[in-house]
């Protein structure tokens, strides 16, 4: 299978089939386009566009098979592996793994406008708003709740890494990139989910890439910068 993502520092939506692919131990090739300059740079649509019809990142090839979208390409792996935890087997448990999954792939539209993925920084905490701060308060009752209900068997939301770990990863990497503080269940979950093997390897090589996007930086004052040895125009 082949995996075409976009930039590790950036790209929230590449990391999280390549993460649950990769905590999975599925093996895949992974075909990194980088952004153009500015999200709708017509020569990226162009590149990636050869690989799915829908001209965005994730999207996967398996044989003649082309799967786009982040949830879609997990239910691919997920009938692929059935052997896999991708999702929950206990009914209940499924069930809400597919349903803050769901949410998480449509929702938090302040989050994310407001807090883009940039792992390379980290800002100080500010008031964001009170749409950013309902979204927050949303995604971790979510934590809290899976963690209460159906944690017991490991430090993730359904116990065992899977696809919702996966769909929630980015806002891991947000909330610690922009200061942003959590309750002691939802920062232990935050820490669990950053100290994987595969998050780890994903972070390793965003802080290794040498492309920036002005478009997708934070105009605000840096807290810690883990790219120094690269310039910025918005420092």
């Amino acid at each position: 299978m082949k995996l075409v993502i976009a930039n590790k520092n950036y790209s929230s939506w590449s990391l999280r089939p390549w993460l649950l692919l990769t905590e999975l131990g599925i093996t895949f090739e992974e075909v990194l386009i980088p952004f153009g300059q500015t999200f709708d740079d017509p020569e990226w649509k162009r590149a990636i566009s050869a690989f799915t019809p829908a001209g965005k990142v994730p999207a996967l090839l398996d044989g003649e098979i082309q799967v786009w979208e982040s949830l879609a390409i997990m239910d691919h792996v997920a009938d692929l592996r059935p052997d896999l935890p991708v999702w929950p087997r206990e009914r209940a448990a499924h069930a809400m793994a597919r349903s803050v999954a769901a949410e998480m792939h449509a929702g938090f539209q302040a989050l994310r406008g407001a807090c883009p993925m940039n792992i390379a920084r980290q800002f100080h905490p500010r008031d964001r708003g009170a749409k950013v701060a309902a979204d927050v308060a949303r995604i971790t009752a979510i934590w809290c709740d899976a963690r209460a209900r159906f944690g017991e068997g490991g430090p993730f939301l359904f116990g065992a890494f899977g696809a919702a770990d996966a769909m929630f990863a980015p806002v891991v990497a947000r909330f610690t990139s922009y200061s942003i503080d959590l309750d002691p269940v939802s920062a232990a979950y935050a820490e669990a989910v950053q100290a994987t093997r595969g998050y780890q390897s994903w972070r390793t090589a965003a802080l290794a890439e040498l492309w920036i996007i002005d478009e997708d930086e934070a105009d605000e004052p840096v807290l810690k910068e883990f790219r120094p040895h690269l310039s910025r125009s918005k420092a």
